[in-house]
């Protein structure tokens, strides 16, 4: 129990310094890193039948996935934001459908659509990186005046 408590730990402290260092692309990558990990988890409580470890575990996939609804930036790409917010809201309904049927081929979908999104995220080349936060830092400017 104290090596779980202690893993737990770690990790959090970890997720910490990197979110403390981390760009807004990483970010992201994190999130998404977040719904996969605990989609799974979900999963698992499902198949073992924990309803508590379930619950949980789906709420902080959901409520992950509407972080990353947050994170859309409309200004840069309106349309594909459009597609990426139905797709998230899709995956949001899945999840809640497993919940309620402890369906967990509803997870897979989830899972197996993360992953198609995170991989086309983290092909992003560096150089697009940079145009896009350099594009961010110049709308927070204009908005400061």
């Amino acid at each position: 129990m104290y090596a779980k408590k202690g893993i737990q730990a770690y990790k959090r402290d970890s997720i910490s310094a990197d979110l403390t260092e981390a760009t807004p692309h990483r970010v992201i990558q994190l999130l998404m890193q977040g719904v996969l990990e605990k989609t799974a988890q979900g999963k698992g409580y499902i198949e073992r039948r924990d309803i508590e470890g379930k619950a949980e575990a789906l709420s902080r996939a959901s409520a992950i996935i509407n972080a990353l609804r947050g994170a859309l930036d409309r200004e840069v790409n309106p349309e594909l934001c459009d597609n990426l917010d139905s797709l998230y809201e899709y995956m949001i309904g899945l999840i809640a459908e497993a919940s309620v049927t402890m369906n967990v081929e509803k997870l897979d979908e989830v899972i197996k659509l993360m992953l198609t999104i995170k991989s086309a995220w983290d092909q992003i080349s560096e150089e697009d990186k940079q145009l896009s936060e350099q594009m961010r830092q110049e709308r927070q400017a204009a908005v400061s005046e």
